[in-house]
């Protein structure tokens, strides 16, 4: 019985030392293919890091208004009579653009004109009587007083008359026209937008700490989304004398020329204002920078790293470096790398320091610094 029993005691060692080793042996294995798949060589893409012209500027958003722009409307009410204008005209300042139905005012302007040049003429004669004494003073200043009363009520209801009629009060273009023959109108309805389109404006604002670097002349730069690719040139028109206090910002003024009235109000515009002399400035796609909480990281490839094989094999190492402004698909940098350095700018989700690399720029991320927008 206790031969027996030792011997069942010897078969379940010798079995559990066999499940022991064999499974230090996978995990040796295990250990040793996982520490070489981790030196294989990764495939980025890479660029140099190079200096180029970097013009400081300033840049907002804003939009656009017109240089005069208003909703016509009449003061008084009345039925359309005529129409003189259509829709999307350019107009002059004093054009007459409709009119309202004025027969009735126009008898009463002509009734108060006549009794007008009534007075005058017997003021006229009330003088020459007054030479010769034959009436009195009284009478003649009493009739010079008629002819003036006369000529306001004359006066007030040629007012009236051409409050009927609708006249451009300045040159631009119409818009979409609002009423039509024989519609009655009441006070204040608009009746149709005009708007002058050259100058036009763009009103943006900038942070306070922006406005040393801001005066009246300041050449400006706007784009608009209308028109991809295109600029128009201006120059800053005036400055607010007033930051506002909820923002903190200062609201500025420039003038488009708009020549070909290619630009309209309420347009939204993105405006760029250059700011002292063009600075050179270590430049790297956007792409190349690697955001943390520790610091900003580029990984910067190296020749003298050793593959899997032992072997000379290019591997990155880490590099934190210190990022300035952006400019389209560029970023500056300010320390931390040296021109010609050959930094990785795809695939650096899979590195880390002393990976090998192997590098393939068949496809580059963009580097432009003024990219343009791509239709669909």
């Amino acid at each position: 019985m206790i031969k027996r029993m030792i011997i069942m005691l010897v078969l379940v060692g010798v079995v559990l030392a066999g499940i022991f080793g064999f499974k230090l042996f996978v995990d040796g294995q295990v250990k040793a293919f996982m520490a070489t798949m981790g030196n294989q060589p990764q495939t980025v893409s890479t660029t140099k890091a190079v200096r180029s012209d970097w013009q400081p500027k300033l840049q907002a958003v804003g939009s656009l208004r017109a240089s005069n722009g208003a909703d016509l409307s009449l003061q008084l009410a009345g039925v359309v009579e005529e129409i003189n204008f259509q829709s999307g005209d350019k107009v002059e300042k004093g054009q007459l653009l409709l009119r309202l139905r004025s027969d009735d005012e126009i008898a009463k302007l002509k009734a108060l004109e006549a009794q007008a040049d009534l007075a005058r003429i017997t003021y006229e004669r009330d003088l020459r009587q007054l030479k010769a004494q034959a009436i009195s003073q009284q009478v003649a200043d009493t009739d010079a007083a008629n002819v003036k009363n006369t000529e306001a009520l004359a006066a007030q209801q040629r007012a009236i008359v051409d409050q009927k009629m609708l006249k451009a009060p300045f040159a631009g273009r119409l818009g979409i026209r609002q009423v039509d023959l024989g519609q009655y109108l009441a006070a204040g309805t608009a009746v149709v937008t005009l708007q002058a389109l050259t100058p036009i404006y763009v009103d943006f604002t900038l942070p306070q700490q922006a406005m040393a670097q801001l005066k009246v002349g300041q050449k400006v730069r706007a784009r608009v989304d209308a028109y991809p690719g295109k600029t128009f040139a201006g120059d800053i028109l005036a400055i607010s004398p007033k930051v506002e206090v909820g923002s903190r910002n200062v609201q500025v003024r420039a003038t488009l020329a708009n020549d070909d009235q290619t630009l309209m109000p309420g347009m939204f515009a993105t405006v760029d204002i250059d700011v002292g002399a063009p600075q050179q400035q270590l430049t790297l796609p956007q792409t190349a920078i690697t955001y943390n909480a520790y610091g900003n990281i580029v990984y910067v490839v190296d020749d003298k790293g050793k593959g899997p094989d032992g072997k000379p094999s290019l591997v990155v190492r880490q590099v934190f470096v210190e990022t300035g402004a952006t400019r389209g698909d560029q970023v500056a940098i300010l320390k931390g790398l040296k021109e010609g350095d050959t930094v990785v700018t795809g695939g650096q989700m899979k590195l880390r320091n002393g990976v090998p690399v192997t590098v393939n720029n068949s496809v580059l991320p963009k580097d432009d610094p003024n990219p343009l927008p791509v239709d669909q």
